[in-house]
């Protein structure tokens, strides 16, 4: 008989791409410490309906936690040390329905109405529900946690079960977990000998696009633009991003310099997914910016990682780099996984009526390259 890791490769990765699922589709995990070690029941606040929470508090011999991020709890007027995230202990006299309203109505006051009589836990650094979190934020849902300790998981196979090293393993990305799949010539509006390379992410199934554009002399540090997916912006023609604009102007930059390459990453709304960017985008319109709504809704004010990056470039052998960027979070990012960045060109977006803060914001509060004329006023 052939061992099933044989057939599966590594059992920590397997298990947690099952938990991804797991979550998404409303049901409950089971996360331990290490091997042996007692057992905490987790499911996605999103997804997790009312009559999932009655099980879960009627399996729990503790009142149901509620894990939280560290930028959501300050949101809240919650406490919150050194970026850990918070557990809450939910009242017990909280009805299953109120719970589940958390997930329907994300605003501060209604969460601030319910949660009047929960109680902060001081073990707000277990590691079980920081890679609970940690699953919640790969899925793209909302990211809060709820927790229960059973007396006994069920037998069987019902619940999925890991442990925070496999979530820590999961999350370290490997050079073979990039697999260059297909690949084919695209002619471009701004240039039309380009070719596409396409790469899968085996860890989430996540695909990332590799963008030749012309004939880059290879002995020189390449030109390169790397640019997360914006749907809004990039297909659409958004006008509350520059998104769209940087793209196209990207391109354009990398033809004119007689080739490069442009990488177009799943990272879409900085990292937290088109649901929560449109979530971002209705506080937006309540008056805040566009990093207060991210840590508003529990996220970092930039949750984009770019050492899939880095991999994509070292399996194409690419080592230095021209970066078009006005980011400095992806020089930095670069930088530190190896790959020198040789020079930086700015790729400033046109202001509109619609766009003119999110701009304003990524140049004051991100440290985002502001055009030449701005700075000479």
């Amino acid at each position: 008989m052939i061992p099933s890791e044989a057939l599966n490769g590594n059992p920590s990765v397997v298990a947690c791409d099952r938990a991804l699922t797991e979550l998404r589709q409303g049901r409950v995990i089971a996360l331990r410490q290490a091997p042996h070690t007692s057992p905490l029941l987790a499911a996605a606040l999103e997804t997790a309906d009312a009559a999932l929470i009655g099980k879960l508090r009627d399996c729990s011999t503790a009142p149901l936690v509620l894990a939280l991020t560290a930028q959501r709890a300050l949101a809240l007027g919650l406490p919150a040390s050194d970026g850990a995230p918070l557990l809450l202990q939910l009242d017990a006299a909280l009805s299953v329905e109120s719970i589940a309203s958390l997930a329907v109505d994300w605003t501060l006051s209604h969460w601030q109405t319910i949660l009047t009589a929960a109680r902060p836990l001081t073990v707000a650094a277990d590691a079980r529900g920081s890679a609970a979190l940690s699953l919640i934020k790969q899925t793209r849902l909302l990211p809060a946690v709820l927790l229960a300790t059973p007396a006994a998981l069920p037998e069987g196979p019902d619940v999925l079960q890991l442990t925070v090293a496999d979530v820590e393993r999961h999350g370290a990305l490997q050079l073979a977990d990039l697999q260059r799949v297909s690949e084919a010539r695209v002619p471009l509006r701004d240039c039309e000998d380009s070719r596409l390379v396409l790469f899968r992410d085996r860890r989430n199934g996540s695909e990332h696009v590799a963008v030749w554009v012309g004939q880059p002399d290879l002995a020189q540090p390449i030109p390169l633009r790397l640019h997360s997916a914006c749907l809004t912006g990039d297909l659409l023609g958004s006008l509350r991003c520059d998104c769209g604009e940087q793209l196209n102007t990207g391109v354009q930059r990398l033809a004119e310099a007689g080739g490069g390459l442009l990488l177009y990453l799943a990272q879409e709304g900085r990292g937290i997914g088109l649901a929560n960017k449109l979530r971002a985008y209705q506080l937006q319109d309540g008056g805040l910016d566009t990093i207060d709504a991210d840590q508003q809704l529990g996220f970092k004010s930039d949750e984009r990682t770019y050492d899939v990056a880095a991999a994509l470039l070292r399996q194409l052998n690419i080592s230095a780099v021209n970066l078009l960027t006005n980011s400095p979070h992806k020089v930095r990012e670069l930088r530190a996984a190896g790959i020198t960045v040789s020079e930086i060109g700015a790729l400033p977006g046109t202001p509109n009526p619609h766009n003119a803060r999110y701009i304003r914001t990524k140049q004051d509060r991100a440290g985002h390259s502001r055009p030449v004329e701005h700075e000479q006023t």
